[in-house]
């Protein structure tokens, strides 16, 4: 990977992965795009791709970490005091809302872990690369996304989760896992589905992703080091430095946006986007494999 492809994919997944557009998407474009890893054997090219885009993804991670680093610091910090109370019996009062919102973090976080780690290699094969699925699944989700805004009361905040929003959001992550969906998509899109305002659907979708980028960047950290080649490490490092900082940007415009906004020009940009890769399919302008 050189400087530039460095930059480029930096670049790109820092823009998409919070925003409710799909980063896969982009990134495997951007991929194609650059060239990256051209020449290869399609399934190690596949393989080589997908741990590149993992690791990169470690630095939108940092972006959400320092972004929230208060909200994370409390979280914490009430999550052992609270649960040590508790635990000891010296104090029997309710967990307090930071602690609880610690519980509802593990609990959302659960499903994607669990089918993460079962589909492993599908993961990172080929298929999670075909075209075909990811336009499709960008536009699903955009459809399923425009209904979550049209019947979505949107009068619940951060203070009023429960467990059933854990489980909803948690498992509308899951579908993250399949190209094209977006994991701040599907899981806004569970938010507002559950009622929550599009502000709490986002930022319970950011605090989401830190064990769920974080799991998935460091199991394929690993894999990257002997799937990569030895040359692309300090590209692979800029890649990540550059895609944090254009994360913590994506995070503070989508807040504010979403406080005063719809996600309608996201939905339509997922069906033009969409539907256009499928013309392109159709056609023979663009192949669906890697």
């Amino acid at each position: 990977m050189t400087i530039l492809q460095a930059i480029i994919l930096g670049i790109v997944q820092g823009l998409t992965e919070f925003i409710p557009v799909s980063s896969t998407a982009h990134l495997v474009f951007a991929a194609r795009a650059v060239g990256l890893y051209a020449g290869l054997d399609k399934t190690l090219q596949a393989e080589q791709t997908t741990a590149t885009i993992a690791v990169i993804q470690l630095g939108t991670l940092l972006a959400v970490l320092i972004y929230f680093s208060r909200d994370i610091v409390n979280i914490l910090r009430a999550f052992v005091s609270d649960n040590l109370a508790l635990l000891s019996h010296r104090d029997t009062k309710r967990l307090s809302h930071d602690s609880w919102l610690g519980w509802l973090v593990i609990i959302g976080s659960l499903p994607v872990g669990i089918v993460g780690l079962l589909f492993r290699k599908q993961i990172e094969g080929t298929f999670t690369k075909n075209l075909w699925v990811i336009a499709t699944m960008m536009i699903v989700v955009a459809v399923l996304l425009a209904v979550a805004e049209l019947v979505g009361k949107r009068n619940r905040g951060m203070d009023q989760l429960q467990v059933g929003d854990a489980l909803a959001v948690g498992s509308a992550q899951v579908l993250a896992l399949i190209p094209g969906s977006s994991r701040s998509g599907s899981t806004i899109m569970a938010g507002l589905f559950a009622n929550e305002t599009r502000e709490t659907a986002a930022r319970f979708s950011f605090l989401l992703s830190i064990p769920a980028i974080g799991a998935s960047g460091l199991l394929e950290l690993k894999q990257a080091i002997t799937k990569l080649p030895h040359g692309s490490y300090g590209s692979l490092v800029l890649a990540t430095f550059v895609s944090a900082i254009v994360g913590y940007l994506s995070i503070w415009f989508l807040l504010r946006y979403l406080r005063t906004h719809s996600t309608g020009i996201f939905i339509l940009y997922r069906i033009v986007v969409g539907g256009a890769i499928l013309v392109a399919l159709s056609v023979g302008f663009i192949t669906a494999a890697v």
